[in-house]
């Protein structure tokens, strides 16, 4: 015998459609974060645009491009809920990491402040920059110097970063609110 569909009258429905919310959800800031952690692995990120290939250095990287995804969710107020999402989670796979590199239980919290305001920092620094109309790649160059590219000098490395990351602010920028709240990110930033 088949079920009768639920209306939306039935006080079992609600909580039905929000547990299929999360889900979906849940699905599409999987694939967004994922896609994310992808723009990461880039080889010549850690060569030609010099962020240090260590843990420090990944955790570099990570932070740029939440940083700039976060930027391309500010344009949108639909995307605010979904931005809130990718920090959340972004903050859980930090945490998830020190655990796996052997940090103690009692550490973790420690740790993850000092990571978090880190992060923060990083975006204050680099939203400054890049709101320097007269010269945002200058300016997000020498915030960079010190953060995401710790060797001495590194003014080429900094250059060279600026750019990587106005060019994906930029993709960031053109791909639809739509295609965001659906979980695609990765064909409209393939390089």
């Amino acid at each position: 015998m088949a079920r009768p569909a639920q209306s939306a009258t039935d006080p079992g429905f609600g909580m039905l459609e929000s547990w299929r919310t999360r889900r979906r959800n849940r699905v599409i800031v999987a694939r967004l974060y994922e896609t994310l952690v992808t723009l990461t692995r880039r080889p010549d990120l850690y060569g030609d645009l010099g962020i240090a290939d260590t843990f420090s250095g990944r955790f570099e990287a990570l932070s740029i491009h939440v940083h700039l995804f976060l930027r391309r969710c500010r344009i949108d107020p639909a995307l605010a809920p979904l931005a809130q999402d990718i920090v959340d989670r972004f903050i859980s796979d930090v945490e998830d990491s020190i655990r796996e590199i052997g940090i103690g239980d009692q550490s973790v919290p420690k740790r993850m402040r000092g990571l978090t305001g880190v992060f923060y920092e990083r975006v204050a620094a680099y939203d400054a920059a890049l709101g320097d109309g007269a010269a945002p790649e200058a300016a997000l160059a020498e915030a960079l110097r010190g953060r995401a590219i710790e060797a001495p000098g590194g003014e080429d490395e900094s250059r060279r970063l600026a750019t990587y990351m106005r060019a994906v602010e930029e993709r960031f920028r053109a791909i639809p609110a739509d295609a965001i709240l659906q979980g695609r990110l990765e064909a409209e930033i393939a390089s």
